[in-house]
């Protein structure tokens, strides 16, 4: 592959929790001369490396990685910071003549990568301070009903028991004193060349999916997942809103406050990790067009150079 060619290409790989896809990223990476980039939501935070399946030092070591762990846990990531993120560094790969490896499971992160969702404006600190302390005060509803009166569009299609998007929307209408709906038109600026990109989508037989996942979440128990959850529990860390859902985190919290066994715990994780697979694969096959090769697995061995 010419230098031309990797500034004009990328890689991106999508699919299910546990199907594959980094392996698969990395194999393209050393094949490509490529540097695997994150679009997965959890992976971004630091502290929860084990327990979002973040790459392990030996693939670390194997090519370059960017944008996993990078994010403080207490911070709510949104896919406009992943964008802001994810910008400069593509331009930085192409001038390097590194082709990206996009991998991940957060779907909205490649659509908004592709042109599909609009650019959000950031928010200031102090909008988004006030309306966060107003909800751990005031709880959903409040801001709820706040939000229906300053955007009833967004309002009628956000659950009043979903505080994170009505933050999101009371936030966004008062930084910019428009409704979130005039932002999310799909009309945004894809980041990539589409039409030179490879696009893979990962569908692993559901049985197949179903004990991949059991068997990588008692790996990673192995690997130091509860010590990694009693962190947080010691207050050595702080996880916000959204890195407190990574899947296993409250399980295994809940478990060292003593409300349940380690195995119930275990058990709810796995549940809860296949439920969230089945939601990725259900948006990917509706979401994805034609564009995206859908594999049942990586097939490594039949990659093209």
């Amino acid at each position: 592959m010419t230098r031309k060619d990797r500034q004009n290409s990328a890689v991106l790989i999508a699919g299910p929790t546990a199907s594959g896809k980094s392996a698969l990223a990395l194999a393209y990476a050393r094949r490509l001369g490529g540097t695997v980039v994150n679009a997965d939501s959890m992976q971004v935070y630091r502290g929860i490396e084990i327990l979002s399946a973040q790459p392990s030092d030996a693939d670390l070591a194997a090519v370059p990685h960017r944008l996993y762990g990078h994010v403080d846990p207490a911070t709510d990531y949104s896919v406009g910071a992943w964008m802001r993120d994810v910008e400069p560094l593509l331009a930085d790969l192409r001038e390097a003549g590194r082709v990206p490896i996009v991998v991940g499971g957060t779907g909205l992160y490649f659509r908004a990568l592709l042109g599909g969702i609009d650019a959000m404006p950031a928010v200031p600190a102090a909008i988004r301070e006030t309306y966060r302390a107003r909800a751990l005060a005031e709880g959903p509803a409040a801001l709820h009903e706040e939000l229906r009166r300053l955007d009833p569009a967004a309002a009628a299609r956000i659950r009043p028991s979903d505080p994170q998007r009505i933050v999101r929307a009371l936030e966004l209408v008062t930084a910019t004193g428009r409704p979130i709906g005039e932002m999310q038109q799909g009309a945004g600026r894809p980041l990539i060349d589409t039409a030179a990109a490879i696009k893979i989508v990962l569908r692993p037989p559901r049985a197949l999916l179903r004990e991949r996942i059991a068997r990588r979440f008692h790996e990673m128990m192995a690997a130091g997942a509860l010590e990694e959850a009693a962190r947080f529990r010691r207050g050595e860390l702080v996880a916000g809103a959204t890195a407190g859902k990574a899947i296993g985190l409250p399980e295994l919290l809940d478990h060292l406050a003593g409300g349940l066994s380690l195995p119930e715990a275990v058990e709810r994780a796995i549940t809860r990790s296949r439920q969230y697979a089945k939601r990725q694969d259900t948006w990917f096959r509706h979401q994805l067009d034609a564009s995206w090769q859908a594999r049942e697995m990586p097939e490594l061995s039949s990659m093209p150079d």
